[in-house]
């Protein structure tokens, strides 16, 4: 069962960290071929029994954060050959696998690419990005930061990957991170739980998706 350790943050302090005219929804990889019983991952036998959920909250936050006038960007893999890495391919071969199956997740122009769950409306931004973190060999950090945006609330797939991933560099490029746990999913609960460990006590704040929601909703009627 998705959720994490620490008590998190009231929406109440919430509300005083994620103003909108500071900060940006942040929702990672929510794709097909990581989220859908379709897609590569789900066909070859990983278990996707967290994630129904954590895509349901991570709508839940876009709509509230398109609400209360927050940036909403979605960060999603998009591989290509001329994109491709020979490391990455390489340490997949060392481990036994086959190289080209896994390089060939979120291949450009293809349904496993297209996202599932929240997608994006207009107004969001959108970047695709080639490696795990939404960071890497993308203009998203001149993005957030030519709209002014300095704290990010993040959820999306998968925690232990390219959340974390996201998450560590957001942290080193100086953004204060909130994370939702709840809209955050593994194919696995321990790495989920670990994951989330390891993020709260050296890189975020964890908060509820209903915390964040609700955090929101007292700023936006602040603000009638």
């Amino acid at each position: 069962m998705n959720g994490g350790p620490g008590a998190g943050a009231s929406a109440s302090k919430l509300a005083s960290w994620i103003g909108p005219s500071r900060t940006a929804l942040l929702i990672v990889d929510t794709q097909v071929d990581f989220a859908s019983p379709t897609g590569a991952v789900g066909l070859a036998g990983a278990d996707l029994g967290d994630v129904a959920a954590a895509l349901a909250a991570a709508s839940r936050l876009a709509e509230a954060a398109r609400g209360a006038g927050v940036s909403v960007v979605f960060v999603h893999l998009e591989t290509r050959d001329e994109t491709d890495s020979a490391a990455w391919a390489e340490r997949i071969h060392r481990r036994g696998g086959l190289p080209g199956k896994a390089l060939a997740l979120c291949r450009a122009g293809t349904p496993g690419a297209d996202f599932c769950g929240p997608r994006p409306a207009e107004g969001d931004l959108a970047i695709a990005k080639s490696r795990y973190s939404a960071f890497f060999g993308t203009a998203l950090d001149a993005s957030l930061k030519g709209r002014g945006v300095d704290t990010l609330v993040v959820c999306g797939l998968t925690t232990d990957c390219c959340v974390d991933c996201t998450v560590r560099d957001a942290f080193h490029l100086d953004y204060h991170v909130i994370l939702a746990p709840d809209a955050c999913a593994a194919y696995d609960s321990r790495l989920h739980g670990a994951a989330l460990q390891s993020l709260e006590t050296n890189f975020a704040i964890l908060a509820s998706a209903d915390d964040i929601i609700a955090a929101w909703g007292m700023l936006k009627r602040m603000h009638r």
